[in-house]
C-alpha cells in the first residue's frame, strides 16, 4: 500500500514488513503522521551530528545542476546531499544516512579516493561496485560460516528451505541500498540485492535493533575502508531477497524455490566473507 506524499506516509511496510525493519527507528524519529519534508529531515540530521566522508555535517539540499563536480565529490567536500522533495528514492537515501551513518560516510570517502585514482573521464569497476551497493546493497550477517557459504555457492533452496530454521535463528538480512528499498515498496519476482557477507558474533543477531544496527554499521564501515573489499561488482553476492523467510508470502511454499529463473544457479566466485 502506498500513501501519496502530502497526506500521510504511514504505510504497511513501515508498520510490519521485515524488509524495512532497519529503517523503522529512523522513520520513528521523523514522525509518521506526515511526509517528512527537507526541513524536518535536516532537523533530525543536525540533531545526530552525522558527517559525510569528508567530515562535513550532512544536510539535504535541493538539486542544483549548476554545481561543479560529481555527486560524491559534492557530498564529500560540502556535506550537501541533493534531495528531491516528495521522492521516495531520495527519502530512502536520507533514511539510509540516518540508519547507517558510518557506512554511508565510508562509502562516500571511498568513492572520492577511487575518483582521484581514475583517469579523467573514466570510471572504474570499483566505483561501479560502490554505486551498485549504495543502490541495491544488502548486509547478510551470520554466526554460521556454512550458511554464508551457501549464498556464495548459489544453493538457494538448501539455504532458504532445507535450512530455513537455521537461517531464521543464525542469519540476518538487512537492506542497505536505498534503491532496493524503493523497489521493495512494490516487490516483484526478480528483485535482487547485492550483498556483503559478514561473519558475526551470535550476540549481534539477538540484541535490539538499535544496537544491532550500530554494530553492523560499524563493521560495514570498517570493511568499506579496506581497499580489498568491493573491488568490482562481482565481489557482491547476488541475493534473491524474496526468498528470505518471512519476506514474501509465496516463500512459505517449497515450490517457490524451484523457479530457477529467479533462484539462479551460479559459480562460487563472489562475495568473500568478511570477518
Amino acid at each position: 500500500m502506498l500513501i501519496c506524499a502530502g497526506s500521510t506516509w504511514v504505510t504497511d511496510f513501515f508498520e510490519g514488513s521485515p524488509a524495512f525493519e532497519a529503517l523503522r527507528p529512523a522513520a520513528l524519529k521523523l514522525g509518521l503522521a506526515h511526509w517528512p519534508g527537507i526541513e524536518r529531515l535536516n532537523e533530525v540530521l543536525a540533531s545526530t551530528g552525522i558527517a559525510t566522508g569528508g567530515g562535513r555535517l550532512a544536510r539535504l539540499v535541493a538539486p542544483d545542476s549548476d554545481k561543479c563536480g560529481s555527486y560524491e565529490e559534492r557530498v564529500f567536500r560540502t556535506g550537501e546531499i541533493p534531495h528531491r522533495e516528495h521522492d521516495w528514492h531520495d527519502l530512502f537515501n536520507a533514511l539510509a544516512w540516518l540508519s547507517f551513518p558510518r557506512s554511508k560516510a565510508a562509502l562516500n570517502a571511498r568513492h572520492v579516493v577511487e575518483l582521484e585514482r581514475e583517469a579523467p573521464g573514466q570510471r572504474g569497476r570499483v566505483r561501479d561496485a560502490l554505486t551498485l551497493f549504495d543502490e541495491d546493497g544488502v548486509i547478510v550477517a551470520s554466526s554460521d560460516r556454512e550458511l554464508l557459504a551457501l549464498i556464495r555457492e548459489f544453493r538457494w533452496k538448501e539455504l532458504f528451505w532445507a535450512r530455513r530454521a537455521d537461517v531464521e535463528a543464525r542469519m540476518r538480512f538487512v537492506i542497505f541500498g536505498h534503491g532496493l528499498y524503493d523497489k521493495a515498496r512494490a516487490p516483484f519476482l526478480g528483485m535482487t540485492g547485492r550483498a556483503v557477507l559478514m561473519l558475526t558474533d551470535e550476540k549481534v543477531l539477538e540484541v535490539p535493533w538499535a544496537e544491532r544496527l550500530a554494530a553492523l554499521d560499524a563493521k560495514l564501515a570498517a570493511a568499506l575502508g579496506e581497499p580489498d573489499v568491493i573491488r568490482a561488482p562481482v565481489d557482491l553476492s547476488p541475493v534473491p531477497i524474496l526468498g528470505v523467510p518471512q519476506w514474501a508470502p509465496a516463500n512459505r511454499d517449497e515450490t517457490f524455490y524451484d523457479n530457477v529463473d529467479y533462484f539462479r544457479p551460479g559459480r562460487a566466485r563472489t562475495g568473500a566473507i568478511k570477518q
